[in-house]
């Protein structure tokens, strides 16, 4: 079976993600964070394409799972990063920690 007829995770994969979105401990942190329930429904759709994919080889199933990955993926790279990453490092960094470093007063 080439790769192009897998699915881009396997089907467990999905149910696994589906059951842990459902956990008590997920929606507790999740409506403690955000404030609301966390949805599973992506997951489930995604689990049910993916066997559909698998069984019948379906594009339209094949399509939505794919589309399903891109969307989640684009979520995961619009955020910015909470450090501004260094290009050097600093110029003290061989000396010990709070030893021989003037203090501010």
């Amino acid at each position: 079976i080439s790769d192009l007829e897998l699915p881009p995770r396997g089907c467990d994969d999905y149910w696994s993600e589906f059951k842990h979105c459902k956990s008590l401990r997920n929606r507790f942190h999740h409506y403690y964070t955000y404030g609301t329930s966390p949805s599973c429904q992506q997951w489930k759709e995604d689990y049910h394409n993916c066997r559909e994919w698998e069984k019948h080889r379906g594009t339209e199933s094949k399509e939505a799972l794919q589309r399903s990955e891109r969307n989640r993926l684009a979520e995961q790279r619009k955020f910015t990063p909470v450090w501004k990453l260094r290009q050097d490092p600093p110029r003290d960094w061989h000396m010990p920690l709070n030893q021989e470093k003037p203090q501010d007063s």
